[in-house]
């Protein structure tokens, strides 16, 4: 008799870890996945162009107009003409910068400049 009431708890309690193993993973509370078109591009990309006066956007060669997703690395850049490093996603038109280059119209001026001051 105690070994029947023993498999019966037993066999509750593993009945009940089951129901709340289910409940814990409703596909409603699990994370949404975006679709493979919308992800960002592993790959590291060159954009050519210029940064915005404000620099949150970026306007590259084909007049195709980003939203920068970090700014911040911008900063000092503000209206020139750069080369942006960076992952694009299409989908929502904007870029994660990695790596910033001075456009070469931009530092041949800033080399001259630095000439004149020696």
């Amino acid at each position: 008799m105690k070994k029947l009431m023993l498999i019966s708890f037993a066999l509750a309690l593993v009945m009940s870890l089951l129901a709340l193993a289910q409940e814990a993973t409703k596909p409603g509370e699990m994370k949404q996945e975006t679709p493979k078109g919308e992800k960002a591009s592993p790959k590291a990309v060159s954009l050519a162009g210029k940064v915005s006066a404000d620099g949150k956007t970026f306007v590259d060669k084909d007049n195709k107009s980003w939203t920068l997703s970090n700014p911040e690395v911008l900063k000092g850049h503000e209206g020139h003409e750069v080369t942006l490093t960076g992952h694009v996603d299409a989908a929502k038109n904007e870029v994660h910068v990695v790596s910033v280059k001075m456009g070469k119209a931009q530092m041949k001026d800033t080399t001259k400049k630095d000439e004149m001051k020696k």
